[in-house]
């Protein structure tokens, strides 16, 4: 409104010998007041203004600063994405110009002052269009900065969901079989005391050795926990001396190259016939069992058999128990597959398909 007067008073100071008359007031007041709400109603003040100047300068000798409010309006309205509108109504005020200085006796301004107007209404809606666009942009850029956090988040909790699945089945194998051994063997030993106390010599041994052997697998498992780095579980060279911890007539036969598997592949078949081995001792009733491991047609198979009683009728398998439930979650997590169960000529068996391709770094 300031900025409005003062226009208005030095156009009197260009013109002295033209009074100020209310006309020149009246407009120069109601531009103002429309420029104080052209945020919120930017079309509508759009309008407004160009229809005091249309009305303004014909009737004024003053030609006070009135368009400096249809300036500012246009450039609100491009700001706030009515670039169209603002467009239209710059060709459409050019256009009346030139007709009515062309058609009038005396002109006003020269072609030269008709130009230039134009040009400073196309200008205002140009740098609100550049001002609207630019906000736009960083928006955007905001957005995708927030997409981007939250996708990092999101990728941040699910690779901690994983290794907490990881940890979990390592414990479970680690726990679930060393214990079952240690639970044989004592068993053994009991049984072993009374009668023939010199054989329970070796079943102590084994437990001994067997809760060694879990104490340090614990250890390598919960180092993950306290620094991100844990050694690696053993793989399938070490099956000779799981095989002789785990107190049963184990028959293996392997197939192919299985030496150079990718880690991640080494260790999940190791941990699968570990879990597979701990069923056979404490559910089948049986001593004795078959693996089989083969490395073929990029895929490595492993089964695990015993003649025990693998019937439909027997949970004790732990068809759906946690082991074998993270058993088929190791073949998963690698895109393999896993099944369990009684085989049709008696006993049970565990079958894992685990790709593996010939180089590790096709994995």
């Amino acid at each position: 409104m300031v900025i409005m007067f003062a226009g208005l008073w030095v156009a009197a100071l260009v013109k002295p010998s033209v009074p100020v008359g209310p006309l020149d007031v009246g407009a120069s007041l109601a531009g103002a007041c429309a420029v104080l709400v052209r945020r919120r109603w930017p079309l509508a003040v759009l309008l407004g203004t160009a229809l005091l100047c249309t009305v303004y300068y014909p009737l004024s000798a003053l030609d006070g600063p009135l368009v400096a409010a249809l300036f500012l309006a246009l450039y609100t309205a491009a700001d706030r994405g009515r670039v169209l509108p603002a467009l239209l109504l710059t060709a459409a005020a050019s256009a009346a110009i030139g007709i009515e200085e062309l058609r009038g006796d005396p002109r006003h301004v020269d072609d030269s002052m008709i130009m230039l107007v134009g040009g400073w209404m196309l200008a205002a809606v140009a740098i609100g269009g550049v001002t609207h666009n630019h906000r736009a942009y960083l928006r955007e850029a905001e957005q995708r900065v927030r997409a981007a956090e939250h996708g990092k988040e999101e990728e941040a909790r699910r690779r901690a969901l994983e290794e907490r699945l990881r940890i979990a089945r390592d414990l479970h194998d680690v726990l679930g079989h060393n214990l079952s051994l240690i639970n044989v063997q004592a068993g053994a030993a009991l049984h072993r005391l009374a009668d023939h106390p010199e054989q329970a010599a070796p079943a102590l041994a084994t437990i001994k050795e067997t809760s060694r052997d879990a104490l340090r697998e614990l250890r390598a498992t919960l180092g993950v926990l306290r620094q991100g780095d844990p050694d690696r579980p053993p793989g399938l060279a070490g099956l000779g001396e799981l095989i002789g911890r785990c107190g049963l007539d184990v028959r293996t036969e392997v197939a192919g190259e299985v030496t150079g598997l990718p880690p991640e592949v080494d260790t999940a078949a190791a941990r699968i016939v570990q879990e597979a081995l701990t069923n056979v001792a404490r559910h089948s009733g049986v001593r004795a069992a078959t693996i089989r491991i083969c490395r073929s047609g990029g895929t490595l198979l492993v089964e695990v058999d015993d003649a025990g009683r693998g019937t439909a009728s027997a949970p004790g398998h732990g068809i759906t128990g946690s082991g074998i439930t993270g058993m088929r979650e190791r073949a998963a997590v690698l895109g393999g597959t896993l099944t369990a169960g009684p085989r049709p000529g008696g006993g049970f068996r565990v079958s894992a398909a685990i790709p593996c391709p010939s180089n590790a770094s096709d994995v």
